[in-house]
């Protein structure tokens, strides 16, 4: 009798104008840990969906076996009556329902039509407790933070009594000690005899856990290595992925530092809801020409909070301080007036803040651009096709043509087309707010190179990262922040993790 849980044979799926799997074979033993890696459109999202029933069975060429016999989803729900179950890397959870709620939605046992709801919340406790989840059943969702909300989602995946349990980029949105527990909690299921597999490009994460690594490339399945085996690196990974050694994970800083083109004294942010707490606290900093300055610190240091209100007040409900450009003070009112002076942000959430989902690549792109195309309010949709295009194949974003809708694109690609939207509005200072969450080695490496790029023309950049190689590798000078202060500052040649980590860290 085969050990395998799962056996995908010759699986070939297309959307139009772009074959997102071709010919994959994937094979998952009973009671593994089984991590799937590859680049942002390698189609290891597309392959588990086809897996999961998101895409129906005749949707697709090839088979899925599951427990040895062949599988003919129609939806998610006939993959939940096999005890599969999958948790997107976007929660699927009701906000403004109670956690027990969630846990049971979709699947809530009635009595003669009578939905009991104390019997529910009982039944909620052993699942929150065996995913070590300390919270009132009762309490609303969205009053969690996104590692809780990912407790919860898995929480709803046991209550449907599951025992191959699929999870995409599950530690994407976590933090250090959030992403830990969550691994914990992964090995903790093996041990119950429940299969995983798990999406990540997170490849320390990968090493910690995986019994068995399957890389993906360019919709094909290129190399499945078994860690008890075999010695899997990091670089074996890698070279797996993008087809090519990456000795360099960082692209060499060519730029020359020039003189201070934006100072900020003093600035002090109070919250938007609770007017008298102050989230960034009197803090005072330099930018300089062609300069790439990082901001570090843990989760609520209030680095982004901080941005935002620079960048003309997009967060708190009061600023206080001065922001000189060019020795010029400004105190802008708004985002627009800020791109006007030469700002331009790229947030961190590129799907809520960042992107338009429902328009398409090229509509993205010049949307914070479209006093430069038009005239006397009319849009140049001729300029507007040629620089959305330039901008395609310049910054390389894999799409059939600027038509296509970018809800449609892989993580790597839409982070590009917001790139390309702020590069459009031609600012002279970039903030990014964790530039490459989400992606992978090789659509990392092309971020930054654009961003050595920029700094190379003269354009001065800020990057937010919660990834400190990254931060060390990529800025001339890393300011430290923790609880809404500068605890210090450290130049490229003396940064190292753990001088970042006893700098946030310490006591004031």
């Amino acid at each position: 009798m085969s050990t395998n849980i799962l056996e995908v044979q010759d699986l070939t799926k297309t959307f139009p104008g772009v074959k997102a799997l071709d010919n994959v074979n994937f094979k998952v033993k009973k009671g593994e840990i089984h991590c799937l890696c590859g680049e942002n459109g390698a189609g290891k999202s597309t392959l588990m969906n086809v897996v999961s029933g998101v895409y129906p069975h005749d949707s697709y060429t090839g088979k899925v076996i599951f427990h040895g016999k062949e599988t003919r989803y129609k939806t998610v729900k006939d993959s939940e009556k096999d005890r599969l179950a999958i948790i997107h890397q976007e929660l699927a959870l009701s906000p403004y329902l109670p956690i027990f709620e969630n846990i049971f939605l979709g699947h809530i046992k009635t009595k003669a039509g009578i939905i009991h709801w104390d019997r529910l919340i009982i039944d909620s406790r052993p699942y929150l407790k065996r995913v070590g989840l300390d919270e009132d059943p009762e309490t609303i969702v969205s009053k969690l933070g996104v590692g809780k909300q990912q407790l919860v989602e898995i929480a709803k995946a046991l209550s449907k009594n599951v025992e191959l349990l699929i999870l995409d980029e599950p530690t994407s949105s976590l933090n250090d000690d959030e992403s830990d527990k969550l691994l914990d909690l992964i090995l903790e299921l093996k041990k119950e005899g429940i299969t995983c597999i798990m999406i990540s490009h997170k490849l320390n994460e990968v090493l910690k856990i995986a019994d068995t690594i399957t890389i993906l490339r360019d919709g094909m399945s290129i190399d499945s290595y078994d860690t008890t085996e075999t010695e899997v690196t990091e670089d074996l990974i890698i070279k797996g992925m993008v087809g090519r050694d990456m000795t360099h994970r960082f692209p060499e800083k060519t730029a020359v530092v020039g003189e201070t083109i934006m100072e900020v004294e003093d600035w002090t942010v109070f919250h938007p809801e609770y007017h008298s707490r102050k989230v960034v606290d009197n803090v005072s900093f330099n930018l300089k020409k062609g300069e790439i300055l990082a901001f570090c610190g843990p989760m609520g240091a209030g680095r982004t909070e901080l941005m935002m209100s620079l960048f003309g007040k997009a967060y708190g409900s009061a600023s206080t301080g001065t922001l000189k450009i060019r020795g010029q003070e400004h105190d802008f009112k708004n985002p627009m007036e800020a791109i006007r002076n030469g700002l331009g942000y790229v947030s961190e959430d590129r799907k809520d803040l960042g992107l338009i989902l429902i328009q398409d690549v090229k509509t993205n792109i010049s949307n914070s651009s479209l006093s430069k195309l038009s005239r006397f309010g009319v849009v140049n949709k001729d300029q507007e096709i040629i620089e959305a295009e330039n901008y395609r194949k310049s910054l390389n974003i894999k799409t059939p043509g600027i038509e296509q809708m970018v809800r449609n694109l892989s993580g790597g690609n839409q982070q590009k087309v917001v790139l390309s939207r702020c590069l459009l509005a031609d600012p002279e200072i970039f903030i990014v707010d964790e530039p490459t969450r989400g992606i992978d080695v090789g659509a990392k490496y092309e971020i930054y190179t654009i961003l050595n790029d920029l700094a190379a023309q003269g354009k001065s950049i800020i990057m937010i990262s919660s990834e400190l190689p990254e931060a060390i590798g990529m800025a001339d000078r890393i300011y430290v922040m923790n609880e809404g202060e500068i605890r210090g500052v450290l130049d490229r040649d003396e940064a190292s993790q753990e001088k970042i980590m006893q700098i946030a860290l310490r006591s004031r």
